[in-house]
């Protein structure tokens, strides 16, 4: 069977920009031989949040590449004078493309890695191959939709999965009730509910204030509450010194200090990137409240400082039990549709795929390179990606260091002699 240098679990910006530094330091006498594994059935990032007039909140310069490597065939720059769009972007006059566009060049960059991933298979476990006491490689068992299963060698596991969505326990046991969704849904169930009049957004960040615009402007002109436990929507801190602990040094700031340290840090600055709007679309919703006083109408509403403490659903809609956090009251409310624009969560410690091998790995701690320690006789090299944010800083599940992040991950294989491209082969039990 023959053996990769590395196999990628998830083909998400993270592992697309590792593929571009591979490709890049590969020489033509000394491949590396990098494969992927992805459990869409094609490239897609965030396909349901794709709204209209919305832009990416990072500046396009920390793409897949160019803080790496500005020259690289795979910057954002280069994606538009590919498209024949460089001048007319330049007279934009904004850092911040559509999210739709910086879509489009994702996507543009993981066509050119076809041949290197392998679309609809989801990697479901990965087995120690030994030789004596030594693991010295790793097969990956992976499946499509019709259940025919895949095996593949690899010398080394990068994992970058991104997160798992986040269901407040209160709507658990609504989860396959198609009137409650996740946001990560939003535009492919929101199609659903165009006979919906009265929705609920349960959130305060970036995702429930664009989806909470996005329905006022809907033609079935739905009456919706945004409900969050927060005083206020509170506006993210993009100024330029705050926006210094997404730099790239910033890592080995935060990774050398102290873990009470790090734990104040990440505290400090949590709201730069969790329920924090920006400053525009703040404005803007806060302008919609404003018409509806002018006119003297209550049609949408502001549940600030409530909580839902009980949601129960029937053929008639999902009736919310919420409690005001001020007074201490509880209402009930009725809904035809219920939003949950509540993130994502991230535990590295749950993957299951890891499971056979996690005996080696200890608690999944990560170095300052992203590689999960492991015992002596552990050789393959397992990389996690958009993982470490406590240990890595909160840009650690963005977008803001992949690139770098990317040579840093190649420089540690190549430190640890765990790029060996010699043509070789290995006949496992288990294949």
């Amino acid at each position: 069977m023959k053996i990769h240098d590395l196999i990628g679990v998830g083909f998400g910006p993270s592992n697309i920009s590792l593929a571009i530094t591979l490709q890049e330091k590969s020489t033509t006498n000394n491949p590396i031989d990098a494969y992927f594994i992805e459990k869409k059935s094609s490239f897609s990032w965030h396909p349901n949040m794709l709204l209209d007039q919305t832009h990416m909140q990072i500046s396009f310069l920390k793409d897949l590449a160019s803080l790496r490597n500005p020259q690289s065939k795979f910057t954002f720059v280069n994606y538009l004078h590919e498209k024949n769009r460089l001048s007319d972007f330049i007279n934009l006059k904004t850092f911040y493309p559509s999210r739709h566009e910086f879509n489009d060049y994702l996507s543009w960059a993981a066509q050119k890695f076809d041949n290197n991933c392998a679309y609809g298979e989801e990697v479901f476990e990965v087995l120690p191959q030994k030789q004596g006491e030594e693991v010295t490689h790793l097969l990956v068992r992976s499946k499509d939709a019709n259940g025919k299963i895949s095996e593949r060698l690899t010398r080394n596991l990068i994992v970058a999965v991104g997160g798992a969505v986040k269901i407040p326990e209160n709507f658990s046991h609504l989860k396959n009730d198609p009137r409650v969704f996740h946001s990560h849904q939003y535009l492919q169930e929101i199609e659903q509910q165009n006979s919906a009049k009265d929705i609920a957004i349960i959130g305060a960040g970036q995702s429930a204030a664009e989806l909470f615009v996005n329905l006022h402007g809907r033609a079935t002109s739905p009456r919706v509450d945004m409900i969050m436990r927060s005083n206020t929507l509170r506006p993210s801190d993009s100024s330029p010194f705050v926006n210094e602990i997404f730099n790239v040094d910033f890592t080995d700031y935060i990774y050398n200090r102290p873990s009470s340290e790090q734990k104040t840090l990440i505290k400090e600055f949590w709201q730069t990137n969790y329920s924090s709007p920006d400053l525009e679309i703040v404005e803007n919703i806060f302008d919609i409240f404003y018409q509806q006083k002018v006119v003297g109408n209550d049609y949408h509403s502001l549940l600030r400082s409530h909580e839902v403490t009980s949601a129960e659903a029937n053929e008639n809609g999902i009736t919310l039990t919420l409690t005001d956090l001020d007074s201490g009251q509880t209402k009930q409310k009725y809904y035809d549709a219920v939003i949950l624009a509540t993130g994502y969560s991230r535990q590295k410690l749950n993957t299951e795929m890891l499971a056979p091998i996690s005996q080696y790995l200890g608690n999944f701690s990560t170095d300052r390179h992203y590689q999960v320690n492991s015992d002596n006789n552990f050789k393959p090299g397992i990389f996690l990606q958009g993982e470490s944010e406590g240990t890595h800083g909160l840009s650690e599940t963005l977008l803001s260091v992949i690139a770098v992040r990317s040579e840093e991950i190649y420089q540690r294989l190549i430190a640890k002699n765990l790029l060996n491209q010699q043509k070789e082969s290995m006949t496992a039990e288990s294949c």
